[in-house]
């Protein structure tokens, strides 16, 4: 589902250069600016109140004080000022800065809601240069503003200016983005028994010869390309490039073809575990209501945002939207969800639950690396839980919080959202924010997202944090009986000030969603029977853009799929994933980029590259259920296109690749607007190509764009290069699933799999099923099968095993008569069991005879 435009003001609408020699005078144009030479005075210039304005030099220079937060607390400016819809305009100003400083000029709506129709940040120096930009007015105006906003410094500094001119019949600009090379290549590197395609843009017709050479200058393999036609995601002509049977690992490897030489890259059997890292390590400082610490993210501390110190209102004690409710909520914690401080239980509930998603597949496939307390460095490291959980909790402890009260008006359901009251421009640090923080009105999507996510937390904390885990079990089944009391509170569209609106008006596959997390966490058949009777149970649900804040169905089907449960029809769901699966499998052999999206009107959608990879996590799921080769190779080439091999040669990822993404729209990564700030932290995606293109940036620059080249890397486009929570998350489960994979070479076939399934369950106890296959080539002549409980649970008796139970952990060792289980064979044997309180969460790793099973 397409995102809403998420703000509306602080739009840049230019093409920007940087001049250090006046250009020639336009004489055929008339001038906008009144008294831009400041030769007699500065009149109709005018200052804010805390400037004094001086052109008694034949500039105008003012004294900045310090101290200011916001750019706009110190404005320099001109008032009526005549624009013409479709003019391409020349603006132009003589100005230095002492010291140094990045100012912001102007031209915009000189009232509410201050529509900009010019946004530039000249960086300003002591020497005096000439900024000239282009721009072409989306409106006719009589009485446009032209400003210099100038404040936000903490020091005090000066500022002067001169020549300031504005004239129509500029040419237009015509923005060309440079793709480097012509050999398009996965500019971090390829397993070395992986798959290793490229992608060549030529005008050729036939066959082209290519060659790979390794760091040395060596040529080490060679071979033809495979034609492939005119690529309607890009409008290219191009050709393909296979070199997976070169299986040497080594650094800076080159591909040449058709006189073009690629972007350097890797092959080696580590490319994924820092980029799986650096991909979680995203989410610490994009907390709220904490503190980031520079001992953690060096260049990144900052304060604790929204915590209520001045000038912040913080989030501690948040009331309603006028009308809404008569109470306050503190509903510190969680993530900002993406470059502005807004959160939004919707796109939290996804993006916590991807990362939840992503630990608990490690207690079920056998190519997974673990997730260990330590891995992320965050304040938590060191008490005893996986950091990935830990950092779960950081949006869980936000989610929980969101609830009505008991006692109040819809008691149960959770709020959509909190935000500003009003949008905020850029850069502004979390802290400093100064808007009044509102809670907006509860929503059935919000409130099923909770009874997700919460559900999935109880079963994942329970070994860790039991009361943590009740607490979420509790909240997730108030939230499911609000949801089923409530199924059809929506979210307004048009409640999109200060904040995305997040509205959806197809819950069908959230109730599928929180049903499903319910059914796994507690095995009660009142959620097995919704789950059965949803109509998306069984209906095709593998669409062309894929899973997406809206789109839910597709992780609770995958769920389904993964973790043990006595579903009656789990062969079939497991089976329709594979199908899922196969089909994004045939979008990517299909394409020449080896791109598992591609739209029927080729128009890509805001986040594109995050829809990218989660039809990536169908595929890897597909391979951990099936173990079929071609899927894994799929992903692997999924994340070609991530990371640079794409029709505009970019990594999409900061700061992996010589070419990155590097200015994701942020208010406080803001390095571009203000070199004193920094950029994205390594491993930030950016949302990618957005053929509707919403916002002013991208319509100046990009009209006309076919798809792929629908991107462009500037802050200010936050259509085509945001960075938010839910797009990190599949990238960091993908890099999980590839981290795992080692070289690429095919793991070595299980031994064993075991299938355990609660046959039944009452208040004080439980019946277990279990089998044990031999999937191994030897028989197995004696045999101890070992597991630990997730929640507390006891085995009070057992039948067909001698069981024995340490702690958590229980020993099933054979007897005489099942001992052997020969090639394809299986033993079954079952215990009755008492639970703890709270959940009864299925134990996540069994071993035979030391070894790990897979589990189905």
């Amino acid at each position: 589902m397409a995102r809403r435009l998420r703000r509306a003001g602080v739009l840049a609408l230019a093409a920007t250069t940087l001049t250090l020699v006046s250009a020639p005078a336009q004489a055929q144009s008339p001038e906008q600016i009144v008294n831009g030479t400041f030769d007699s005075g500065h009149a109709p210039w005018w200052g804010t109140s805390n400037i004094q304005l001086d052109s008694s030099s034949g500039e105008l220079c003012a004294d900045i004080p310090g101290g200011t937060l916001n750019p706009w607390d110190v404005i320099i400016g001109q008032d009526n000022v005549s624009l013409v819809a479709g003019e391409t305009y020349r603006y132009s100003f003589v100005a230095t800065a002492t010291p140094d400083f990045t100012g912001r000029a102007l031209i915009q709506l000189p009232a509410d809601p201050w529509t900009q129709y010019l946004a530039v940040y000249p960086q300003l120096t002591a020497e005096a240069n000439t900024y000239t930009y282009t721009f072409t007015s989306p409106v006719s105006l009589p009485n446009a503003q032209v400003a210099f906003q100038m404040g936000g410094s903490a020091t005090p500094w000066r500022f002067c200016v001169d020549n300031v001119s504005l004239t129509g019949g500029a040419p237009p600009d015509v923005y060309k983005p440079d793709t480097g090379p012509r050999v398009r290549v996965n500019q971090v590197g390829y397993l070395t028994h992986g798959p290793k395609n490229a992608t060549v843009v030529t005008e050729a017709k036939t066959a082209l010869p290519w060659q790979l050479v390794n760091g040395s200058g060596t040529v080490v393999a060679s071979g033809l390309s495979t034609p492939r036609g005119v690529d309607v995601s890009s409008g290219q002509n191009v050709h393909s490039i296979d070199f997976s049977g070169y299986v040497v690992a080594g650094a800076g490897y080159t591909l040449v073809a058709d006189g073009e030489t690629s972007r350097p890259f890797d092959l080696g059997g580590n490319l994924y575990g820092s980029l799986r890292d650096d991909a979680l390590k995203f989410y610490y400082p994009q907390r709220s209501g904490i503190e980031i610490l520079e001992s953690l993210r060096p260049g990144y501390a900052r304060p604790a945002g929204h915590v209520g110190v001045s000038p912040n209102t913080g989030d501690t004690v948040v009331p309603c939207q006028p009308g809404v409710c008569d109470y306050t909520l503190n509903v510190a914690s969680g993530w900002y969800d993406a470059g502005d401080h807004g959160k939004y239980v919707v796109n939290g509930g996804i993006s916590v639950f991807q990362l939840m998603n992503a630990f608990e597949r490690t207690k079920y496939v056998r190519a997974a690396q673990p997730f260990t307390d330590g891995q992320l460095a965050i304040p938590e490291s060191g008490n005893g839980v996986p950091d990935i959980l830990d950092e779960a909790r950081w949006e869980m402890e936000f989610l929980l919080r969101m609830q009505v009260p008991a006692g109040k008006p819809l008691a149960g359901m959770v709020h959509h959202k909190v935000h500003d009251a009003e949008w905020t421009g850029l850069p502004l640090l979390p802290h400093l924010d100064p808007k009044r923080r509102e809670l907006h009105p509860p929503s059935t999507a919000a409130t099923l997202n909770l009874a997700a996510t919460a559900a999935q937390a109880a079963r994942l904390f329970a070994p860790y944090d039991p009361a943590f885990a009740q607490r979420s079990l509790t909240a997730a089944r108030t939230a499911w009986a609000a949801a089923v009391a409530h199924p059809a509170i929506y979210a307004s569209a048009s409640d999109n000030i200060g904040g995305g609106a997040y509205e959806d008006f197809d819950l069908r596959d959230e109730f599928y969603w929180a049903a499903t997390e319910l059914f796994l966490t507690t095995g009660e058949a009142p959620f097995r029977d919704f789950v059965l009777g949803s109509p998306l149970h069984t209906a095709d649900i593998w669409t062309e853009q894929g899973i997406s804040w809206g789109a839910v169905a597709a992780l609770a089907r995958m769920d389904l799929a993964m973790v043990p449960s006595n579903l009656p029809d789990r062969a079939a769901v497991r089976q329709s994933v594979v199908a899922g699966a196969t089909k994004y499998l045939n979008t990517l052999n299909a394409h020449p980029y080896g791109l598992p999206y591609a739209p029927a009107d080729n128009m890509f959608v805001w986040g594109s590259s995050s829809q990218v990879l989660n039809n990536m996590v169908v595929m890897a799921t597909a391979y951990d259920i099936t173990g079929e080769r071609r899927f894994v190779e799929g992903v692997a080439q999924g994340m070609d296109y991530i990371l640079g091999r794409n029709a505009l040669n970019i990594s999409y990822v900061t700061g992996y690749g010589e070419v990155s993404s590097q200015n994701q729209h942020s208010r406080w990564y803001a390095h571009q607007l203000n070199p004193a700030l920094p950029r994205p932290p390594r491993g930030t995606l950016s949302g990618g190509p957005n053929s509707y293109i919403q916002d002013p940036i991208a319509q100046q620059k990009l009209t006309g764009c076919v798809a792929q080249f629908c991107y462009i890397d500037d802050i200010e486009s936050y259509a085509t290069n945001e960075l938010t929570i839910n797009w990190n998350a599949p990238l960091a489960w993908i890099a999980a699933f590839l981290a795992g994979q080692g070289d690429g070479a095919a793991e070595p076939a299980a031994s064993c799999q075991v299938s355990y399934v609660k046959q039944d369950e009452w208040s004080d106890g439980f019946n277990v099923q279990v089998t044990l296959r031999n999937t191994g080539a030897s028989a197995i002549n004696g045999w101890t099968l070992r597991w630990s409980f997730l929640g507390g649970q006891t085995v009070t008796r057992a039948w067909s095993v001698n069981a024995s139970q340490s702690g958590a952990t229980v020993s099933a060792t054979h007897l005489p008569w099942n001992a052997l289980i020969p090639p394809g064979g299986a033993v079954s044997f079952g215990f009755i069991g008492t639970p703890a309180t709270g959940p009864n969460p299925t134990p996540a790793l069994f071993t035979l005879n030391g070894a790990a099973c897979l589990v189905r």
